[in-house]
């Protein structure tokens, strides 16, 4: 699994690649809170477009992330390009009423009023890669 990190003001983009399984589940956890924790009341914007393969650890990444949404009060929480099978889990498991979708990164950093992607900041990886 590949993680890139684009940081914009009140909001940071996580660009996941590869494969998102119960081994990397951890390290992207920790990726997604230790970005929590430098922006509380962020809007985190998954990437999840370029994922080859997920099980439910990818479901269980995104409640952590909304369950430290909810305690803090604040937050937003945005998709970008998920598969239809990951919005059918969601919607399953009620998380769906609770994450934004887009269609791009591009699409919500304007609704935010933010320049375009730039440069990943942070390049992270894990496991082998595909």
């Amino acid at each position: 699994m590949r993680i890139e990190t684009t940081r914009h003001r009140g909001c940071v983009v996580l660009r996941a690649r590869g494969v998102l399984d119960h081994a990397g589940r951890a390290a992207f956890s920790t990726h997604v809170r230790a970005e929590w924790d430098r922006s509380p009341g962020t809007v985190l914007v998954f990437d999840l477009g370029e994922l080859l393969f997920y099980d439910s650890s990818a479901v269980g990444v995104l409640a952590v992330a909304l369950q430290r949404m909810r305690v803090a009060g604040g937050g937003r929480l945005v998709l970008v390009r998920p598969t239809g099978h990951l919005l059918d889990v969601l919607r399953r498991t009620g998380l769906l009423a609770y994450v934004e979708v887009r269609d791009s990164v591009a699409e919500i950093l304007a609704e935010l009023n933010l320049p375009e992607p730039r440069e990943p900041q942070d390049r992270f990886r894990y496991g082998r890669q595909p």
